[in-house]
């Protein structure tokens, strides 16, 4: 999840970014690409202009570790056919193109540091990789389930080309489908959000700056004659939740670890064979339901609907062989930015900035709950959610983990900070993350795009959700290791009852 601790009030995003670069399979769709490793290309690097390098930063670097090598997959439906030569004109003009990061190749430099080269042409027969024919060889086919399919394949394929800038848009046009691959070492989904927001306005939105979504009212500062005990009280919340979350964090990455279930994952699972599906929900359900809970938000609904899913889901595998209470824990991602509108470019390129460009995200460990779902109230799903989401954003969990990652990086060095995240990662039992899209309809090439996904490079994770919502709806995509969860499919399905459920208790 994307949770921003410090202003946004409603639809804050969450987001979780790990994994591992992966073998390179015979069947891997992203083959047109050089099949050069990432890492020889930059240690055969010559070293950048001065006037052209910028350094690496401390976390943009850990992406580009084996064990953490991460690619996020953005998938667009488009409305009408695809038309290749307006999607490679509006490209050309448009402010992606013009980014820093989407124009630079990973060198390194005279000491052997990672820097981005700017590159002074792009070559979009390069970069946009067309897909003619079906993706699947069956006659009657689903397109949604071809394309999850070709996003699956993704997931645990070779890496991007490092001769040249770390993107690719696929166009699958059997199935009126685009699909972006862009290195996570790019940016996070705030920042790609905001870019694409910016990038691919609708006609009628091209003379306005898009926004993300509100920026939430900043608290107002507590004062009259209470307002001495309720900070001193609100203080020590912090300190006590934040102490308790940081021995966790630490015991996680040495040798704590959930109990193993039917959903559990593990060191290697990253290398497993994948498979697909996506949950779709609607927005206004999800504001209705978040109403039914005083001061819930879109993200305390969403951890809610996951747990309820996931109880359902265990009760369908293995039935009555869990304790009630059980604890699954997962990773979630913090938005660490004040505010996710949308800036400037040359305010998104500023690190003193305070919605700056780049991975300005951090972890934290995200306990659900397991509950027999037969004898639940369905908004108690919400209460319990409410109150853990409460707990970490009152504490510095999530600052403080970016701090000790960037910490590790500068002066351990990256394969200590690695080794410990990729513990962290094992010794727990999903991943999810939550990205606020853009909420007014966006096109590529005059092409209205219907629905906007996203994916990421598998992790040891079994199990690994991602949602984005886009112009009232929201579509998690839900990505498993298949020899360890073969029915994806049945599982969005309980995700999708479990709203229905609060939303039916609401009522």
């Amino acid at each position: 999840m994307y949770q921003n601790h410090k202003a946004s009030k409603d639809h804050r995003n969450m987001e979780s970014h790990m994994g591992e670069s992966k073998e390179t399979r015979a069947n891997d769709p992203s083959s047109s690409s050089s099949s050069s490793s990432l890492r020889l290309c930059f240690l055969g690097s010559s070293a950048a202009d001065k006037s052209s390098a910028e350094p690496i930063t401390p976390i943009g670097g850990f992406f580009f570790q084996p064990q953490m090598d991460q690619i996020i997959h953005c998938a667009m439906g488009f409305k009408n056919p695809i038309d290749i030569a307006a999607i490679k004109s509006h490209l050309k003009t448009s402010l992606l193109l013009s980014h820093p990061r989407f124009s630079s190749l990973m060198v390194r430099g005279p000491r052997g540091l990672k820097q981005w080269h700017r590159s002074s042409h792009v070559d979009l027969d390069h970069h946009v990789i067309v897909v003619h024919n079906p993706v699947t060889a069956a006659s009657n086919f689903d397109h949604e389930a071809a394309v999850n399919a070709y996003l699956a394949d993704l997931s645990t394929s070779s890496g991007l080309s490092a001769d040249k800038p770390l993107w690719e848009f696929h166009l699958l046009m059997a199935h009126n489908c685009g699909v972006f691959r862009i290195h996570h070492a790019l940016g996070d989904g705030t920042s790609l959000m905001s870019l694409f927001s910016a990038s691919f306005k609708g006609a009628e939105e091209e003379e306005k700056l898009p926004v993300l979504g509100s920026a939430g009212k900043k608290r107002n500062r507590v004062n009259g004659e209470k307002g001495w005990w309720v900070l001193l009280i609100g203080f020590v919340g912090m300190v006590w939740f934040s102490l308790i979350f940081a021995v966790e964090f630490a015991l996680r990455s040495l040798w704590v670890c959930d109990r193993k279930t039917e959903i559990s994952g593990g060191d290697g699972v990253e290398l497993w064979p994948r498979k697909l599906a996506t949950a779709r929900f609607k927005l206004q359900d999800m504001k209705l339901v978040k109403k039914a809970v005083p001061n819930a938000t879109i993200n305390d609904v969403l951890v809610g609907v996951v747990s309820a899913g996931l109880s359902r889901y265990l009760d369908h595998r293995t039935p009555n062989a869990l304790p009630e209470g059980l604890r699954i824990t997962g990773i979630a991602m913090a938005n660490l930015r004040e505010q996710p509108r949308l800036q400037e470019l040359t305010d998104l390129m500023k690190s003193n900035s305070r919605s700056s460009w780049g991975n300005k995200f951090s972890t934290f460990l995200l306990p659900i709950y397991y509950k027999k779902s037969s004898g639940t109230e369905p908004l108690e799903y919400l209460r319990r959610a409410k109150v853990i989401m409460d707990r970490k954003k009152q504490s510095l969990e999530a600052l403080f983990s970016y701090k000790i990652g960037c910490f590790l990086m500068t002066y351990l060095g990256a394969e200590i900070a690695t080794w410990l995240l990729y513990r962290i990662v094992c010794n727990t039992s999903f991943a999810i993350s939550n990205i606020l899209g853009p909420q007014e309809e966006i096109a590529v090439g005059g092409n209205p795009v219907t629905y906007l996904r996203v994916n990421t490079s598998s992790l040891p994770h079994a199990l690994t959700m991602h949602m984005v919502s886009y112009v009232e709806r929201a579509d998690m995509q839900i990505l498993v290791a298949k020899d360890i969860i073969p029915d994806p499919d049945f599982l969005a399905k309980c995700f999708e009852e479990a709203l229905i459920d609060m939303k039916e208790a609401a009522h």
